[in-house]
């Protein structure tokens, strides 16, 4: 892999993993329409998606630090519980048990853990599926279309109020499960997620964060499942050098890309988005039957 070929798909990663216009949808465009040669190999497709945590974590490290101290807090409640349980139960004590969901943010980590299931069942289901027709046109092209009414949507739905200590376990059920459904080529998870979360009531603000928050767990099971697939790749000094540039645009174009996103939600701007994915959608499908 050359040094541009990284620029260039360090760029792509870091815009379409947050804007709503779906990474695997242009992927498969790429490789189809444009002939272009994406296959870069297991292990620097993992670097890129490191590469675009690495971005969520700097913009959302508040948030982040605290929904990590609060996650740990929460084990060691929850063992402390199963001693007093057992205390209980031995010696008669009538000892109270402490509360879990004491903060906004102890529910904030229970409600990305109940998304984060039906999204890891879904995705486990689709996978064999994701990887027959993302080599192929036609899907990428109903998902971007797909995309595009979706994000639309987002743009004349009313603004919601709901903040961690207003969401339900319903509702972090179903944005899971959007999320899911959402890793078919072509369909942007950030653009359905947020747009299941308006729907769902949040605070628009709220969602953009939710979203991005909740792709860290889903992002990390995709890393794994990638690392077991990797064969003993010969990586040179020169390699090394390429791929970290790669991770770095795809960093600081993620970086940008976050905050753009997250205005475009608050002021309602994903309707050119939408325009966008519609067009490719339109034009992938075109090709798809011209190709026959």
């Amino acid at each position: 892999m050359t040094i541009v070929q990284a620029i260039i798909l360090g760029v792509i990663q870091g815009l379409t993993e947050f804007l709503p216009v779906s990474s695997s949808g242009h992927l498969a465009i790429m490789k189809n329409i444009l002939r272009m040669d994406l296959e870069t190999g297991a292990l620097y497709d993992v670097l890129l998606h490191v590469a675009t945590l690495v971005a969520i974590c700097i913009v959302m490290r508040k948030d982040i630090v605290k929904l990590i101290l609060e996650f740990i807090s929460i084990v060691r409640d929850v063992f402390t519980n199963f001693l007093i349980f057992i205390d209980r139960i031995t010696h008669k004590d009538d000892q109270y048990y402490i509360k879990i969901m004491s903060s906004a943010y102890r529910r904030f980590v229970v409600l990305i853990i109940v998304s984060s299931i039906p999204t890891a069942i879904i995705g486990f289901l689709l996978n064999d599926i994701i990887e027959t027709v993302e080599n192929e046109l036609l899907v990428p092209g109903i998902c971007l279309i797909a995309t595009a009414v979706i994000i639309l949507i987002s743009d004349f739905l009313a603004d919601g109020t709901k903040k961690p200590k207003d969401a339900t376990v319903y509702d972090a059920f179903a944005i899971g499960t959007a999320q899911g459904i959402a890793t078919l080529p072509g369909l942007s998870r950030s653009g359905t997620t947020i747009t299941a979360c308006i729907l769902c009531g949040f605070d628009r603000k709220f969602a953009v964060k939710y979203s991005f928050i909740m792709s860290m767990p889903a992002i990390f099971g995709a890393l794994i499942l990638k690392l077991s697939k990797i064969s003993s790749e010969t990586v040179t000094g020169g390699d090394i050098a390429v791929y970290i540039v790669g991770m770095v645009i795809a960093a600081v174009v993620g970086y940008f890309a976050l905050i753009f996103t997250t205005k475009l939600v608050q002021k309602k701007s994903f309707k050119y988005f939408a325009f966008y994915c519609f067009g490719i959608g339109v034009v992938s499908i075109i090709a798809y039957i011209i190709s026959f």
